[in-house]
């Protein structure tokens, strides 16, 4: 259990890292479009948007 808990909490770190590398390759016109700010980014990527 304790094992899954871990591998559960790494795979969202990497999902948000991954949500952010994304993001952060937007322009600011693109990431405008969607609703999102450039300082808003790392937020919006843990939250899973």
């Amino acid at each position: 259990m304790f094992l899954s808990v871990v591998l559960s909490g790494l795979r969202r770190r990497l999902r948000a890292r991954e949500t952010a590398r994304q993001l952060k390759a937007l322009s600011d016109r693109e990431l405008s479009d969607i609703g999102v700010a450039r300082h808003d980014i790392a937020q919006v990527a843990r939250q899973g948007h």
